[in-house]
């Protein structure tokens, strides 16, 4: 029952609130609305403030457009700066790049005469290779990590420390001298002569007892410091750590190292890793200071195996033409003194490295001096066949004579040691009762050897073709022919061997 009362209440209050609703109506339009984006939505938020028409008096509206249509958007400002990044970075390595490039086209690589432009461009390229290059430690680390076998690798390692360390106290103190070097290098009265040569031949192949005898005896120099003795080689390794470093830098860097791949270095490559800042050089650096030392008087010994692989690389970074000692011993000897080092490696893989460092060691210097020897020559008559290589370096590669011209007996006495030479006794035992594979002539012959494999297995028949491949190379080595320029090296990187199943 509505009173009049209620009655004019109830129109009262909607005369209101209609008059309510027609004054704000502008204010709630939905007509003209826009986003204004907050902080949140900036970090990746969905809140938002919605606003009508009212927004168009708001204070500060005409700064806030006027910042959007500056600055635009983060993404579009993020884009801009990668932009600008890449095209700055593009116009530096450009301009380094040409300032090489003029660089290198003043000098002649290995002359004396441009050595100012030689240690420019050094200059140029160790301040852009700096930023790129780990720590020597880290790389030294994983070089040596993968020797197992190689505990006296630490003990070499910390006294290459210490002499890199008072080298380079050395080099301080020495750097106001570099101007007197020419004026040295015409007084050192070695003249033309070849001022050292390299001992090349595999591993396990005698080139440690050789170089040991040629130093010992005669007084050539090898710098160090030197790999410590140990007890596959108690007498001594005589190969610098710096260049073995050095070549094991080269190999990894093509994903090869001293006992795989090794057939697939590329000399060139490793030049421009070396140019381009892609691998370390620091151990080259150390030992190219020695090889190339024209202060020197004593003429010096470079040994190492990886050699045979590495020779071309390292004859562009020389100074000087160094001449060639190449020695080789028996390949089942080789194989089977590998095969006791290294369990990895298989008689058919130790046969194959036989052929291969062979082979690259006389392909790699073809055009040196070159003196030849064997292993078997030194351990008949030792004395008399140091003797005779000394002098052929001297008188016919020319190389600056040693201080020493004899031999002493005592010397030959403390190297050479028949019982050391186990698998070459183990062979000859061998042999005795072992047919004959196969006749090559000249009283050289392979016989059937103690193999892991059963005869008639597809392991067996590569072993054995390895084996007679290798001995084709021996034989050949024995009478001359693998010394002639046109001579036929098998073509391992092309050869189908069989299946591997027992």
């Amino acid at each position: 029952n509505f009173t009049t009362l209620t009655i004019y209440s109830l129109l009262l209050f909607t005369s209101c609130y209609l008059l309510l609703l027609f004054c704000t109506l502008p204010m709630i339009s939905y007509s003209n609305i826009e986003t204004l984006p907050t902080d949140d939505d900036v970090n990746g938020a969905n809140q938002h403030v919605q606003k009508g028409a009212s927004f168009q008096r708001i204070r500060g509206r005409r700064q806030y457009q006027h910042i959007k249509e500056q600055l635009g958007t983060l993404k579009d400002r993020a884009v801009q700066w990668e932009e600008l990044a890449k095209v700055s970075a593009q116009h530096e390595a450009e301009e380094l790049q040409e300032k090489e490039r003029s660089l290198l086209d003043k000098m002649t690589i290995g002359k004396r005469s441009n050595r100012e432009d030689v240690m420019r461009v050094s200059q140029l390229l160790d301040e852009v290779v700096e930023e790129f290059e780990g720590e020597v430690e880290d790389h030294r680390e994983g070089l040596v990590g993968n020797r197992g076998h190689d505990e006296h690798w630490i003990q070499s390692l910390e006294a290459w420390d210490q002499a890199v360390g008072i080298a380079e106290t050395n080099d301080e103190e020495g750097e106001d001298d570099d101007d007197e070097v020419d004026a040295m290098d015409s007084n050192n009265g070695n003249g033309n002569k070849r001022p050292g040569f390299i001992v090349l031949g595999m591993h396990r192949s005698g080139t440690s007892m050789l170089s040991g005898l040629l130093v010992e005896g005669f007084g050539y120099e090898t710098g160090g410091p030197l790999i410590m003795p140990n007890f596959d080689n108690e007498k001594g390794f005589y190969e610098r750590i710096d260049v073995v470093l050095q070549n094991d830098a080269f190999f990894a860097a093509q994903g090869m190292g001293w006992s795989y791949n090794v057939l697939k270095y590329d000399s060139e490559k490793a030049l421009r890793d070396k140019l381009q800042g892609m691998i370390n050089f620091d151990e080259g650096k150390r030992a190219l200071q020695f090889l190339n030392n024209h202060h020197k008087t004593l003429p010096y010994l470079q040994k190492d195996p990886r050699m045979c692989i590495a020779l071309p690389t390292w004859l562009k970074l020389l100074d000087d033409e160094p001449a060639i000692v190449f020695t080789y011993r028996h390949p089942l000897e080789v194989a089977m003194s590998l095969k006791k080092r290294e369990s990895s490696i298989t008689l058919e893989h130790g046969l194959r490295l036989w052929i291969v460092y062979n082979m690259r060691a006389i392909q790699n210097s073809a055009r040196l001096c070159r003196v030849f020897s064997t292993n078997e020559a030194v351990m008949t008559d030792p004395a008399r066949e140091v003797q005779r290589i000394k002098n052929q370096l001297t008188d016919t590669c020319n190389v600056i004579p040693p201080p020493k011209s004899l031999m002493p007996q005592e010397v030959v006495d403390s190297f050479i040691d028949p019982n050391l030479q186990h698998n070459s006794k183990e062979r000859r035992n061998e042999e005795k009762t072992s047919s004959i594979l196969k006749d090559f002539g000249d009283g050289c012959i392979a016989k059937e050897f103690d193999s892991e494999y059963k005869k008639g297995s597809d392991n067996y028949e590569a072993e054995t073709q390895i084996f007679l491949m290798a001995m084709q190379i021996f034989c050949d080595f024995e009478n001359g022919n693998a010394y002639e320029a046109d001579y036929e090296w098998p073509d391992l990187a092309h050869w189908q061997r069989p299946a591997r199943m027992n």
